[in-house]
């Protein structure tokens, strides 16, 4: 295995916004190849589960959009509400929290011209469940939901991981005719993307996050 190239892809792969492509078509072919390497990823007693949605109609992706830009506008109203997140001097989220607003927002108002969306669904409701029944569903549907992803970058396409169309959940299913049994897990907006290449993101440091045998022992 080429470790740089697969290294290369995993801390590189960014969420695209502002750079999405949204003029240029994306080929149902290359859609289909992304969602076959997808189904390798592990999935809970190999139940399989899964279904991916993808939707190109251009007015369903409209009533989409409509429905993620009323959530994402009081999202933004709870948060400036709160003032900021991220009060710690250094802390790379504070620096990012301003740009990464003005993506979203970015986002909601051209969401409706991005020509592909897709929603990963798994089977299943989980909503009054205990964690290990919920566990257990996302993590039948969300390694394969990224591996589309990166499946799709390695081809040069660009999306980023939302979930605030799922506030409208139940008219999204209606929209797309999803049963009421299967849970909607994300919306990933998928274009080309413009420009060149990405660079590693400025993360907080591992050992700040990583205990060893108890929480909290570095």
């Amino acid at each position: 295995m080429d470790l740089r190239a697969a290294d290369e892809l995993l801390t590189t792969t960014r969420s695209v916004r502002k750079r999405l492509d949204l003029a240029k078509p994306v080929p149902r072919a290359v859609l289909e190849e992304c969602i076959e390497i997808a189904l390798q990823a592990p999935t809970g007693s190999n139940a399989q589960g899964w279904h991916f949605v993808v939707v190109t109609d251009k007015a369903k992706r409209a009533e989409i959009a409509s429905y993620y830009k009323e959530a994402l506008a009081g999202y933004i109203k709870m948060q400036e509400a709160g003032g900021p997140r991220y009060k710690n001097a250094g802390d790379p989220r504070a620096e990012q929290e301003t740009r990464v607003r003005e993506s979203a927002m970015y986002l909601a108002d051209h969401l409706h011209e991005v020509p592909v969306h897709v929603i990963p669904c798994i089977e299943g409701r989980i909503e009054n469940a205990g964690v290990v029944a919920q566990a257990s569903i996302y993590g039948s549907i969300l390694p394969a939901a990224w591996s589309f992803m990166l499946a799709a970058r390695a081809r040069g396409l660009g999306m980023a991981w939302t979930t605030l169309h799922l506030i409208r959940e139940r008219d999204v299913a209606k929209l797309l005719g999803i049963p009421d049994g299967v849970t909607q897990t994300a919306l990933l907006p998928v274009a080309y993307y413009k420009g060149r290449d990405f660079q590693r993101a400025k993360r907080l440091p591992s050992r700040e996050l990583t205990s060893w045998n108890t929480w909290g022992a570095r």
